[in-house]
């Protein structure tokens, strides 16, 4: 980084910072969640599922490392939330949070439109609706779960070790090989809002504004009963 770069950097704000850390990780990671997604249906899938749960695991395992020390890498409104609850996050940051996450994802899908591709409506999620609708949701609730699940041990263990941010990627890349078939395993809001949005395909937009927050809470609900808040993590 330049002199340059550096003196702009200096000059924001701590949270002008956090605001464009989570702007440009939410953004890296819809690109490459939703990018995968498109790829594979523009070339009938050639690259396959490992790639779709790959390349976001890979995305996410990045940004946590490049931002976990300045906005604790949320990237997630339901991640966002869930910290809420913990107590991790203050509640006069939860706005610069959700509209920075809201932003880079939206900016995410319109640089997948433009680049990449409009295949697979840019990328939203969608359930299989062969399964029963409950199963659906309870799908989506756990996947979201099993991610607040291991992003709280990430923090009370003040980073895993330095393994924080792979073992976070690893288990989206899991949720999405594993669950993906059912429900989308789309974990994140602003990931399913922003190329519902920008591709106007909005039927499924209901259940991952709704299960991803209540499987993210629930698991900060528990972790405020017996667990005791630790200090934002050395990633």
């Amino acid at each position: 980084m330049g002199k340059l770069e550096n003196s702009i950097v200096n000059r924001l704000s701590s949270n002008q910072k956090r605001f464009f850390a989570e702007l440009i990780g939410t953004f890296t990671i819809v690109v490459f969640a939703t990018g995968s997604a498109v790829l594979d249906t523009k070339y009938v899938g050639t690259f396959g599922l490992w790639f779709v749960a790959l390349a976001p695991a890979v995305a996410v395992a990045c940004m946590v490392y490049a931002f976990g020390k300045i906005s604790m890498s949320h990237f997630n409104p339901a991640v966002t939330v869930g910290f809420l609850i913990t107590k991790h996050t203050p509640k006069n940051l939860l706005p610069l949070y959700i509209a920075a996450e809201i932003i880079g994802a939206i900016l995410g899908s319109i640089f997948v439109k433009c680049v990449i591709g409009t295949q697979a409506n840019i990328g939203a999620n969608a359930p299989d609706y062969h399964y029963s609708i409950p199963l659906i949701i309870g799908v989506e609730v756990l996947a979201t779960a099993l991610l607040m699940a291991v992003i709280l041990t990430v923090v009370h263990t003040k980073g895993l070790k330095g393994f924080g941010g792979m073992v976070i990627g690893v288990m989206i890349g899991l949720d999405i090989f594993f669950l993906s078939f059912i429900s989308g395993a789309s974990m994140n809001p602003a990931r399913s809002l922003a190329p519902a949005l920008v591709s106007g395909y909005m039927n499924n937009l209901w259940l991952y504004l709704t299960a991803t927050f209540v499987g993210s809470s629930t698991i900060a609900l528990v972790y405020s009963k017996f667990f005791k808040r630790v200090p934002v993590p050395e990633l």
